[in-house]
């Protein structure tokens, strides 16, 4: 349980983080986990779509409308046309943005990438499965 409750430490200081950034920036703290949805479906090379944002977090299409617009007139996210399908609209973050969140949260991602710098190969394999593991129980739970 030790572990449990240190990841869940973690956790939630990323979320007081994450809502100090929103509050910096006039956004929602929601505004800050749809970026982040985004961020990862543009490293993945997954379609970001307004119904993939939606699932992702959890909300209706009004909602997902309402979190894009506040998003788009902040300047944080354009909505373009796909190059494969015109009909598709597709969410992009802007290089804004991301210098942004870099900004915010780089000093925190150069510390953990200090840490596990310390770490040798094994030990970050013995990390990496944990975390994918750990994930996958969260994600194959459904959301109330």
């Amino acid at each position: 349980m030790r572990l449990v409750h240190l990841l869940r430490a973690v956790t939630v200081e990323f979320g007081l983080r994450q809502t100090e950034f929103a509050a910096r920036n006039g956004m929602h703290p929601t505004d800050v986990r749809a970026l982040i949805c985004l961020l990862d479906a543009a490293r993945a090379a997954e379609p970001a779509t307004a119904g993939l944002l939606g699932a992702r977090l959890g909300l209706n299409s009004a909602g997902t409308t309402a979190v894009i617009d506040r998003l788009e007139r902040l300047g944080h996210v354009a909505r373009v046309r796909d190059e494969h399908d015109r009909r598709r609209i597709l969410l992009r973050v802007e290089p804004a943005a991301i210098r942004l969140g870099r900004e915010f949260f780089g000093p925190l991602i150069d510390g953990v990438l200090g840490v596990l710098d310390s770490f040798d190969t094994a030990e970050r394999d013995a990390v990496r499965r944990f975390l994918t593991a750990t994930h996958a129980v969260f994600a194959s739970e459904p959301r109330p």
